[in-house]
């Protein structure tokens, strides 16, 4: 937080998981800009977890576990983004990599050059 004052903002990834974090970051740290909602399956998000499971070691990282997680995220999801109408901006996670990165450009970008 040392240089907060002299940013342009804040990328936070995986926040908020529930309605009352998404209140409490905006009354003691900024107001939200924009929410970035990368759509994906559930399909799609196992097979990606349990590639990342094949290579980080993490034992948290079974199928069953995996999940139980998105189910939880599912739980708390819509309420997180109904909390944001007007500053929600979906991305269609399906796509390519670099179509992704195009999509999230053509957002951050206006955003950080009028910081």
């Amino acid at each position: 937080m040392a240089r907060a004052a002299d940013s342009k903002g804040f990328l936070i990834d995986g926040y908020p998981r529930e309605k009352s974090q998404g209140i409490a970051f905006e009354n003691t740290i900024a107001p939200v800009t924009v929410i970035l909602y990368f759509e994906a399956s559930c399909e799609t998000l196992t097979k990606r977890l349990l590639g990342r499971a094949a290579s980080s070691g993490r034992a948290d990282d079974n199928e069953e576990t995996i999940k139980l997680r998105l189910k939880t995220f599912l739980d708390n999801n819509d309420l997180v983004l109904a909390q944001y109408p007007d500053k929600l901006r979906r991305i269609n996670a399906e796509a390519t990599v670099d179509q992704i990165f195009s999509e999230v450009q053509k957002i951050l970008d206006p955003i950080v050059a009028t910081k």
